[in-house]
């Protein structure tokens, strides 16, 4: 017998306790890149409803980024020397990573959501390997991040980085290239295998042919050839006539609205509350007890066809939902590198730099996550892949790499944190256990899970002045010359505990 480890059973219904530090945490944990022990605070005592419907207007009131000098480049911007060539490009693509990763610091929701469909969306740089197609490719996920859903596949599939990723610009009239037309269906709208069949992606890829003007053969953006286009007539999903790529848009969520709505919601409701949703298998038309996770995604799906396809409605239920505050959705996320790395920045805000990033983007790489190339078209799984024996040692020595470089960049910092989370009184509360606790529980979404955990934790802790009296007269505090590198010893010990790893 399979075992499920999802057992929240609440509803849909508003959550309407007043937030507590741990369920503003993991807020916005879930929400963005985790927060500051100061806007965490803040949070405290507010509805929750009220906080969701502000963070969701924010995001939804976030422009993408800028485009960068050279979002219109061709190859002819280009030396023809290809080594000065690809020095440039991996300039331009450096320069837009990092442009990037500070978004996902500083826009919560917004590229929170960019970051999740660029995993549902997905393309790989190193395929199309053309910077105007990365920028064109990052706005079209940004614009239509919380946006709506239909337009947003329409526009994606036109994408000169999808066009070449999925082979669009290989699909002629005369000799029909049907990758595209699979991946649409399996992988970004109704999940493989389900509600459409072989013919119907056979007489779809007829339909999407003749985007495959590109010019010379790199970085020219795609455009229609009505020449290369099929113009025999097509059937699908049973709807027969001489369908186009706007066509094909139109009969998909025309004819399988429900479909595709079930499966963004599964996909969104294993993102953002667990990432265990089934505890059988569906069963169409089927009832589910009340906070059931099918139910919730039936719930979910039904909310997002009501609203034509529009995404911000379905996260406005979702988060303001008993369901997603229930006890049993906190800390059940393995966190990914991106969020190991980002969330610890946030939640001590401690100074950081482009050098710093730069590491996040190549030490997550290292962990399996490489910005804008997840592994397969299918994008990374997730979750329980992020940690195997290699990767967990990496997260390990990578994380205590961090800690040492803010160290050293400003030991000062260290102090200031583990006053701010400790507290009213951190600055001169002479109980370092309580201090040590107060740390550990602003890093972790339920603390440890034992109290041995917490006694192992306290003790580095307290050994910088382990054989003085400071402990036993009382006159320990925060403002001691020693006290940051308590912060700094404690921060090393949290990052290889359990706990740690979870959001």
């Amino acid at each position: 017998m399979e075992y499920f480890v999802n057992c929240n059973t609440a509803t849909l219904a508003p959550y309407t306790n007043p937030l507590d530090q741990t369920k503003a945490a993991h807020l916005y944990r879930r929400l963005g890149f985790s927060a500051s022990v100061q806007t965490i605070d803040s949070a405290v005592g507010q509805n929750a409803g009220t906080l969701v419907d502000t963070l969701v207007n924010q995001a939804v009131a976030t422009g993408p980024l800028p485009p960068p000098a050279w979002a219109d480049w061709t190859n002819a911007n280009y030396p023809e020397d290809n080594d000065q060539a690809r020095a440039i490009r991996n300039g331009q693509y450096s320069e837009w990573r990092l442009a990037y990763i500070n978004a996902l610091l500083s826009n919560g929701l917004k590229d929170r959501m960019s970051f999740f469909w660029s995993n549902h969306l997905v393309t790989e740089l190193g395929v199309y390997d053309c910077a105007a197609f990365l920028a064109e490719y990052t706005d079209c996920l940004q614009r239509n991040a919380l946006g709506n859903f239909r337009t947003f596949v329409s526009e994606m599939g036109l994408t000169s980085a999808m066009l070449f990723y999925l082979d669009g610009v290989f699909n002629n009239g005369n000799n029909p290239n049907e990758n595209y037309a699979r991946e649409l269906y399996e992988l970004f709208t109704l999940g493989e295998g389900n509600n459409y069949t072989e013919e119907d992606i056979i007489e779809t890829a007829k339909a999407l042919t003749g985007y495959t003007e590109r010019g010379e053969e790199g970085c020219t953006k795609v455009t229609f050839n009505p020449e290369r286009f099929n113009t025999e007539n097509k059937t699908i999903f049973g709807q027969t006539g001489n369908w186009g790529y706007d066509d094909v848009i139109n009969i998909l969520f025309e004819q399988r609205a429900d479909s595709i709505s079930r499966f963004v919601c599964t996909r969104l409701y294993e993102f953002f509350v667990h990432p265990d949703s089934k505890r059988e298998e569906y069963n169409p038309g089927g009832t589910y007890p009340a906070g059931h996770p099918q139910g919730i995604i039936n719930e979910m799906g039904a909310t997002m066809v009501a609203n034509n396809f529009e995404i911000a409605p379905v996260l406005r239920q979702l988060f303001r939902s008993a369901h997603f505050f229930d006890d049993t959705t906190v800390g059940v996320i393995i966190k990914s590198p991106y969020d190991m790395y980002l969330n610890f920045i946030k939640e001590t805000d401690f100074a950081y730099n482009n050098d710093m990033l730069d590491r996040v983007y190549e030490d997550s790489r290292l962990l399996g996550q490489t910005l804008f190339s997840p592994v397969d078209v299918a994008g990374w799984q997730r979750d329980r892949t992020w940690i195997n024996t290699n990767f967990m040692i990496g997260r390990w020595l990578t994380c205590e790499m961090f800690i040492d470089e803010f160290w050293n960049n400003d030991q000062e910092q260290f102090r200031t944190f583990g006053i701010a989370a400790a507290g009213p009184t951190g600055a001169t509360n002479n109980d370092p256990d309580a201090v040590a606790t107060a740390i550990i529980d602003r890093l972790t979404p339920k603390g440890l899970l034992e109290p041995v955990n917490y006694s192992a934790a306290i003790s580095v802790f307290r050994e910088p002045y382990e054989s003085d009296m400071v402990y036993q007269n009382g006159s320990w505090n925060m403002m001691l010359p020693n006290a940051d590198s308590q912060v700094y010893l404690l921060l090393r010990h949290l990052t290889r505990q359990p706990e740690f790893q979870l959001k």
